[in-house]
């Protein structure tokens, strides 16, 4: 294979990174709005990436590739209400467009169990892609929500999302990580639109 078609190999390879929403700390660890936070970790499980902390970085990161394909996974440090913080850093020293972002994040409008992707638009209520949205100054990314739903009152929704999910409720959180990181994976192997298809036909029961 010649120099310059080695290169052009490279300018193709599909390079995307991908940031899970959440809190730090141990308080907040199996909480519904660490859904982002346990996809990522679900991640870096299957493709044996360490996160680790770069001196002075704002977030843990790892890097590595599948199906060919280069992968970041990242778990911003600054807490869900400033997670926008760490985007210039993405798009800058990593060098990745918004385009080719995945965040993820969990959404109280789906049921448990039921994820969505969807790519572009604003921030549907959620303090960490309206920070996202505010300093990159862009809407233009992946969004892979995943369903945690409703509390019966709407002045509890800050303790239900800093809640952890009941017995009953557990399994079915559980299996919205593990569909969004099997999705996640297949986009790698295909392409966002084409998984964008599969997942938004799953039911919103």
């Amino acid at each position: 294979m010649h120099q310059r078609q080695k290169i052009q190999q490279r300018k193709n390879k599909l390079r995307i990174a991908v940031i899970g929403l959440g809190n730090p700390g141990p308080e907040y660890v199996s909480t519904r709005h660490n859904a982002g936070f346990l996809t990522v970790d679900l991640l870096s499980q299957k493709l044996d990436i360490k996160l680790k902390r770069s001196f002075f970085s704002n977030y843990y990161s790892g890097k590595g590739v599948y199906m060919g394909e280069e992968i970041s996974l990242i778990k911003p440090l600054t807490y869900m209400n400033r997670s926008g913080l760490i985007i210039k850093s993405i798009t800058g020293r990593k060098k990745i467009p918004m385009s080719h972002i995945i965040v993820v994040c969990d959404n109280m409008d789906l049921l448990p169990g039921v994820v969505r992707l969807k790519r572009g638009g604003g921030d549907a209520g959620h303090n960490g892609l309206k920070s996202i949205i505010s300093h990159s100054g862009s809407g233009e990314f992946n969004r892979f929500y995943i369903g945690i739903g409703r509390p019966s009152n709407k002045e509890e929704v800050k303790d239900y999302v800093l809640g952890v999910p009941g017995k009953n409720e557990y399994p079915d959180f559980m299996k919205g990580i593990n569909l969004a990181a099997d999705f996640i994976l297949k986009i790698l192997s295909s392409s966002p639109e084409q998984v964008m298809n599969e997942v938004n036909r799953i039911k919103n029961r």
